[in-house]
């Protein structure tokens, strides 16, 4: 995969799944999860496991990928989703 701008979430970033907090209950996780830790259900491939599954949190189906955001690459899609999670 090159780097650079892409229009589309990048298949193994898992950074959306890491960097923020989520307050809706995931399972394996009932309480949600803090920001900064891995949610269980980030495989080793930092893919969900409940991709197109109801049980998936409405927060995790609702987003998407947006450049702005995730950057060119994991380290700053990691980077500035921490950011915004500390100034919300």
């Amino acid at each position: 995969m090159s780097v650079g701008i892409s229009d589309s979430c990048r298949p193994g970033c898992g950074a959306c799944c890491i960097a923020p907090s989520i307050s809706s209950t995931i399972p394996g996780m009932p309480g949600g999860k803090p920001a900064g830790v891995r949610c269980v259900q980030l495989d080793e491939n930092n893919l969900c496991r409940l991709f197109g599954d109801p049980r998936r949190p409405a927060v995790c189906e609702r987003f998407d990928y947006d450049h702005s955001l995730c950057g060119d690459d994991r380290n700053q899609a990691l980077e500035r989703i921490t950011a915004l999670e500390q100034a919300t």
